[in-house]
């Protein structure tokens, strides 16, 4: 698969590391559900992109929405629990968030879903992860980006003023407690001329 990154000027090294998480930053939006964001977490993201964009198994999927089926607009790729990650990198983040959050979180994070969006015209609707205990329960999803920045944007449920966060080039952030019941999020469309993205998504078991 063809990539076109334009590459961060602070990113410019092939060594694919991850950076300490004490500089999480949290940021509480009511109803007890809450943010952690982390800049530049990962180094070597370009480089990370590069091969997950070429490497991972990427699938195109279709969708019936109303009355027609329509293309879902981005790629997908799924790691269930115990499948080998698509770069070792990930495997450290995911023990990395899951000894971080330990005490709060109470398990690991388990799973990973890939997304990749070519340009501004892939999108995610507003959603919250309810597929399963994220429905009743109070969890966290991680989210690791590579590629060029996208705006991952937030809004209490049932509509309200979006917070937004871009998040590219190796930026981390977690959605924890009743995020999932109690906000929304989304990358919505851009037209400006943007470059790819792509998010990786680690989560408990169960939570989907």
């Amino acid at each position: 698969m063809a990539t076109h990154l334009q590459g961060s000027l602070f990113d410019q090294t092939d060594d694919i590391h991850l950076g300490p998480l004490g500089g999480l930053r949290r940021t509480h939006l009511g109803a007890g559900a809450w943010i952690d964001v982390l800049p530049g977490w990962l180094g070597g993201a370009d480089a990370l992109f590069v091969q997950l964009a070429e490497e991972v198994p990427w699938r195109a999927e279709r969708r019936h929405m109303y009355d027609h089926t329509v293309d879902v607009p981005r790629l997908l790729a799924f790691y269930h629990a115990g499948d080998p990650l698509p770069h070792p990198v990930l495997e450290k983040a995911r023990d990395a968030l899951s000894a971080h959050y330990a005490a709060e979180l109470g398990e690991p994070f388990v799973t990973a879903g890939l997304c990749y969006y070519r340009d501004g015209r892939d999108s995610v609707a507003w959603h919250g992860d309810r597929i399963g205990r994220g429905e009743r329960e109070d969890t966290m999803v991680a989210i690791l980006s590579v590629g060029v920045p996208r705006d991952l944007a937030l809004r209490p449920r049932g509509g309200g003023q979006a917070v937004r966060r871009p998040l590219g080039h190796g930026d981390l952030i977690v959605m924890g407690g009743s995020c999932q019941r109690t906000w929304e999020h989304s990358i919505p469309k851009s037209s400006r001329a943007t470059g790819p993205r792509i998010s990786i998504q680690f989560r408990p078991a169960g939570v989907g």
